[in-house]
């Protein structure tokens, strides 16, 4: 391939139009524009910077990771929409996906996708974190004996959970429930 052919991946990295990180042991190496727009944060205060910065609460950062990292070391990969946190600290959804560079190496470097929801899906009741954590799994369709499973609760307790989001989302039955925290009813 001559010069004039070269494709600049460092500059289609900055320019992508979803916001993109390089990461390795959930700290953030390097970011593209995207990134910076949608989570109000200048690229100065990402790189070097845990992936904390960008969750509503330190627990929420520490449950995700539990979640995730078991999945990221057998697959290679991992996605998932959740509530996220931007520099004003308005929180919104979004979809995030992530791989592994080098799948036999665990502490390898990974590189992560974030698409803002926001437009299609607003944050639009106040949540506890674990209910923001068991919003995001029942959004993924899992039942409450899966989220229970997963996240350390017993039934019951997802139960009451999902109880109180009903409460607060005005919604009638299970189904209704995940279409307004989709978006799709108001």
């Amino acid at each position: 391939m001559d010069s004039k052919n070269t494709i600049d991946f460092e500059r289609i990295f900055h320019l992508a139009p979803i916001g993109m990180c390089i990461s390795r042991n959930r700290i953030i190496l390097a970011c593209n524009e995207a990134m910076t727009d949608m989570f109000g944060l200048g690229e100065n205060l990402l790189v070097d910077a845990s992936f904390q910065i960008l969750y509503p609460t330190p627990d929420e950062f520490e449950r995700t990771g539990a979640r995730i990292a078991p999945i990221m070391n057998a697959k290679g990969s991992y996605s998932d929409e959740r509530i996220m946190k931007r520099a004003s600290q308005e929180l919104f959804w979004c979809h995030v996906s992530g791989r592994v560079l080098e799948k036999k190496n665990a502490s390898t470097t990974e590189i992560w996708t974030f698409e803002d929801l926001s437009a299609k899906r607003p944050v639009s009741a106040e949540l506890t974190p674990r209910e923001r954590e068991i919003s995001a799994m029942l959004v993924e369709g899992k039942t409450s004996k899966l989220i229970a499973r997963q996240i350390g609760l017993s039934p019951r307790t997802v139960e009451m959970h999902r109880a109180k989001l009903m409460r607060k989302f005005c919604a009638s039955t299970s189904s209704e429930l995940v279409h307004k925290l989709l978006g799709l009813m108001h």
